[in-house]
């Protein structure tokens, strides 16, 4: 069965505004493929630290969002840059955010309304 998937630039849009609305900064690193390019979120906490998430597919179909931490990448900003610069030269159609939050959030399982 075909589903209908947005965008990867409108999916990207509406996960700045989020953040944005929010109160927190969003930024886009770099421009990947529009429709389907694979996404990497930075979130800075502004102190030093940052995470790095990016999107996988759970066993029931669903994309949720998987934190890098897990795999050695973070909590230290250093080490989530270097993450993102191997990343860069591995894929050219990779969209790349960037939000600052003081409080470290990430705005990815947030309802929309």
């Amino acid at each position: 069965m075909f589903e209908e998937r947005l965008s990867t630039r409108i999916w990207v849009d509406a996960l700045m505004r989020r953040a944005q609305v929010a109160g927190s900064a969003a930024f886009i690193v770099q421009r990947g493929e529009e429709s389907r390019g694979d996404v990497l979120i930075k979130v800075s906490d502004l102190a030093g630290g940052a995470r790095a998430y990016v999107p996988r597919t759970s066993m029931e179909g669903e994309r949720v969002f998987v934190d890098l931490e897990v795999q050695g990448i973070g909590p230290e900003e250093a080490s989530v840059d270097d993450y993102i610069s191997r990343a860069r030269d591995r894929d050219r159609d990779l969209w790349i955010i960037e939000i600052e939050d003081r409080e470290g959030r990430h705005f990815l399982t947030e309802p929309i309304e």
